[in-house]
């Protein structure tokens, strides 16, 4: 048997593929996309507060932002999704069940959080401060001119960065699969390690790879699409004209000869 009928049979058995297919549709793709959009909706909502706790005035609020980001960032992802989903196993089977769906959702927000709460803070402190300066001397108070000029600028700035932490989520959520999820709560990599294990070969799992894949790099792509766009503009401006080329092609033109006896009344008037 030669090496290519081995790798073949390893990661390319379609009829293993085709048996998984199904449930990586029905299961796996449709909770690894309910875990993400989850997590990336309550991280990012806690990002943004702590982006604004990172902002203030106020170092009472200030450090605790920083320690909150530098904790959830140091840490490795496995790390705190298993200290989270085995450390509050006991108060969630109270509210939720013995599943520990929703602690892995939860988990997932809180380091996402992290990342938003950086991201969305360079967003705000890039906007110039003359614009909070303008909006002050126009009456509006400081959270509302947060609201309505400044933190809506700040995110359209770091959209490109937004989607490639939502991109990292994604990644982040095959991850869940360490709390031991029911059998309808498996994600993508979970699905495709029960089939692979199962069929004695790794088919199964590139096919989840592939979905993962068939995810990510559009995404990458579409926001690299949108970044190149807002930096350099949906139409290509053209600079205007001065006022001072007329002036000039004016000054340039030659005066009319003086005929006969006219005298120039500019002449005139500087001589006097």
């Amino acid at each position: 048997m030669d090496l290519l009928t081995v790798l073949s049979r390893t990661f390319f058995d379609i009829p293993s593929m085709l048996e998984v297919l199904p449930q990586l549709l029905s299961t796996g793709l449709v909770n690894t996309v309910i875990i993400s959009v989850a997590a990336t909706i309550l991280g990012t909502l806690f990002g943004l507060i702590l982006a604004l706790m990172g902002i203030s005035p106020s170092r009472w609020l200030r450090i605790p932002a920083r320690l909150y980001t530098d904790l959830f960032r140091g840490l490795p992802s496995i790390l705190t999704i298993l200290l989270i989903g085995q450390g509050l196993a006991r108060f969630s089977y109270q509210i939720f069940g013995p599943t520990p769906y929703p602690l892995g959702i939860f988990a997932l927000s809180l380091i996402a959080s992290a990342y938003m709460g950086e991201i969305f803070r360079a967003g705000i402190q890039s906007i110039e401060k003359g614009q909070m300066e303008a909006c002050r001397a126009l009456g509006m108070s400081y959270g509302r001119a947060m609201r309505l000029v400044i933190i809506p600028q700040g995110i359209r700035r770091v959209l490109p960065a937004i989607v490639n932490q939502f991109i990292a989520i994604i990644k982040d959520s095959s991850l869940v699969y360490l709390l031991g999820l029911m059998t309808g709560q498996r994600e993508l990599f979970r699905v495709g390690q029960d089939a692979a294990v199962l069929t004695g070969n790794l088919s199964p799992l590139l096919l989840a790879g592939l979905f993962y894949l068939i995810i990510t790099v559009p995404l990458t792509h579409a926001v690299n699409h949108v970044d190149v766009r807002y930096r350099t503009g949906r139409r290509r401006m053209t600079a205007p004209q001065s006022g001072l080329k007329e002036v000039d092609e004016v000054q340039q033109k030659p005066a009319p000869a003086l005929t006969g006896g006219a005298i120039n009344p500019l002449i005139t008037e500087r001589g006097q």
